[in-house]
């Protein structure tokens, strides 16, 4: 539930689970996964994925996985996701792993992790496929309802 009045007016999303079903959740975690994929859609990152591991994983209880084509773009991302998530929601991530080199950037925010790829690095590692087991949070229908808020 959002505690101000900065914070999304998001307070329901569709999740699609591994079956095809679809339910409704709402959480902060999902708040920040969502502020972090707006983010990286506005640096033009690609394949953005949100996964839910919250019920198969206690490392987060979602994850972030974005494309850039250039550790120039991975750089840009991860910028403006640290942004975008401290202006929006307060927070800032407890460590950020890999921005010096560039090809894969890693955000922990704790109960939010957001990985920032050139594709290489993401079709060598398939965290996805990894995470095979995780619900995937369709994104596209994310962005449709946030814009027919506004």
């Amino acid at each position: 539930m959002p505690n101000n009045a900065q914070e999304s007016s998001l307070s329901s999303v569709l999740v699609t689970a591994g079956e095809g079903t679809l339910h409704t959740e709402q959480d902060s975690s999902l708040q920040l996964a969502i502020a972090a994929a707006n983010a990286a859609d506005d640096r033009k990152a690609a394949d953005i994925t949100l996964l839910r591991v919250a019920d198969i994983s206690t490392l987060a209880d979602y994850f972030v996985i974005v494309t850039g084509f250039s550790k120039a773009q991975v750089r840009a991302i991860a910028g403006s996701i640290k942004d975008k998530v401290e202006e929006e929601l307060q927070r800032t991530p407890i460590r950020t792993e890999g921005q010096s080199e560039g090809s894969w950037t890693l955000q922990d925010y704790g109960d939010v992790i957001v990985h920032i790829l050139m594709p290489q690095e993401r079709e060598f590692y398939n965290l996805e496929a990894f995470w095979g087991h995780a619900e995937r949070v369709d994104f596209t229908a994310i962005d449709q309802q946030r814009m027919a808020s506004h």
